[in-house]
């Protein structure tokens, strides 16, 4: 699949960025969740397609630039909706479904119609969920890395006592994760503030 070149996707962060702390965050989280995937595929291989995994770990955020207002305030209460404010955004770019879904399918270990009901999300009532090998590994490679001020690697057994408070069945799909892709060595990839 012929997609973007890192030049194109650096380009689409920009285009939408509305302030270049934005873009420094965003787009340094994306790539460093590139990282973690490329790793990931080194030590454990799948028969994937590597470019629409590394087109949609760099572009699975993009979403998160719409919210931030006019005065450069962000909505963290809004934040669930990054996913499918994504979606939007690449839809209207004219990128294919395949990469516009990993903005809308990345979000925790994936998000069912009755967890949008139950939690009263405010979501369009739809599954959420990773269909693909590629769109899992986006998702899984996405868990490792939070970007909070600094930005930060986070380890699995960290991310599992978070996840734990949305129920039992979505720390067994965490777990299922780590078997299937591995645990990826977070101190050979560095600080986790930058990409290197």
């Amino acid at each position: 699949m012929g997609l973007l070149s890192d030049e194109d996707v650096r380009a689409l962060h920009a285009k939408y960025a509305p302030s270049q702390e934005a873009f420094d965050l965003v787009h340094s989280h994306c790539e460093t969740v590139w990282r973690i995937a490329e790793q990931l595929l080194q030590r454990r291989p799948l028969d994937v397609d590597v470019e629409l995994i590394r087109v949609g770990c760099l572009l699975h955020d993009i979403g998160v630039y719409r919210l931030y207002d006019a005065d450069g305030r962000f909505d963290h209460a809004g934040y669930i909706r990054h996913g499918i404010l994504g979606h939007e955004i690449l839809a209207d770019e004219g990128l294919p479904e395949a990469v516009c879904r990993f903005c809308s399918h990345h979000t925790g270990v994936g998000l069912t119609r009755e967890d949008v009901r139950r939690q009263g999300l405010p979501l369009p009532d739809a599954d959420y969920l990773a269909e693909t090998v590629e769109e899992e590994l986006v998702m899984y490679a996405d868990k490792f890395h939070s970007k909070t001020d600094p930005p930060r690697f986070v380890p699995a057994d960290e991310f599992t006592r978070h996840v734990r408070r949305f129920g039992d069945d979505k720390v067994t799909a965490f777990e299922a994760m780590c078997g299937r892709f591995g645990l990826p060595d977070l101190a050979a990839l560095g600080s986790g503030t930058a990409p290197g």
